[in-house]
């Protein structure tokens, strides 16, 4: 129940961060950026115990880091690369998380299988085709990053199809979500301003953390349906 409860404050801490970004609200969001995940991870910890539960907090405690690293980025490009380390490392352990959930069903659908497989790299060779001319010296450390990223959406993938249903689509949505608020950081730092990425990006990545962290607490849940 606590933890219900904090995932719903952590919607509604998340809807008012939104709100002062959509309005140029500049310097109330500073302050309330640092307190979202904080709130994810105080829900994974009163949680019932399970068996990736560790790994999971170790990948959120390495996304607030990120988080907090890139409220600087204004005071030069290093804060931005130890963002992005941080973000990778937060990847990387989303990666073993999703490797070691247990499987609940088969799948024999290796078209499904294929089509997937077949979109994920598909996007993977549109980002870097499209980005890498304009990488300058971050080439190597942003295509590290997106093949990172992209290996995270594979395992998601690949697991929907044996988790348990809604759970694996709650996860499988997340990492979807999460890739689409990475895009848009990309795309707005290197190839293009988009007009109100601040609100897209931090929109796209909070609703991502809520499902992936929601999706993964359900799989692991005695009641399923408690979430």
């Amino acid at each position: 129940m606590k933890t219900n409860s904090l995932l719903k404050t952590y919607m509604g801490f998340t809807i008012i961060y939104l709100g002062l970004l959509f309005f140029n609200l500049e310097g109330f969001d500073v302050f309330m950026k640092p307190v979202l995940l904080p709130i994810l991870l105080a829900a994974v910890a009163v949680s019932e115990d399970f068996s990736t539960k560790k790994i999971l907090l170790i990948a959120l405690t390495f996304s607030w880091i990120g988080d907090i690293i890139l409220l600087f980025t204004d005071k030069g490009e290093l804060y931005f690369i130890f963002g992005l380390i941080a973000f990778l490392i937060s990847h990387l352990v989303y990666i073993v998380l999703f490797s070691k959930q247990q499987s609940t069903r088969t799948y024999s659908n290796k078209v499904l299988f294929w089509v997937g497989f077949v979109a994920i790299l598909s996007y993977f060779i549109f980002m870097i085709n499209t980005l890498f001319p304009k990488l300058g010296p971050l080439k190597i450390p942003v295509l590290v990053y997106a093949i990172v990223i992209t290996t995270m959406l594979f395992f998601a993938f690949k697991g929907s199809l044996k988790w348990s249903i809604p759970a694996n689509n709650y996860i499988l949505i997340g990492a979807i979500v999460f890739v689409s608020s990475d895009s848009i950081l990309a795309f707005n730092k290197f190839y293009a301003p988009i007009t109100q990425a601040s609100f897209f990006i931090m929109a796209t990545y909070c609703v991502a953390q809520y499902l992936i962290v929601a999706g993964i607490l359900k799989l692991n849940s005695n009641d399923r349906n408690d979430l």
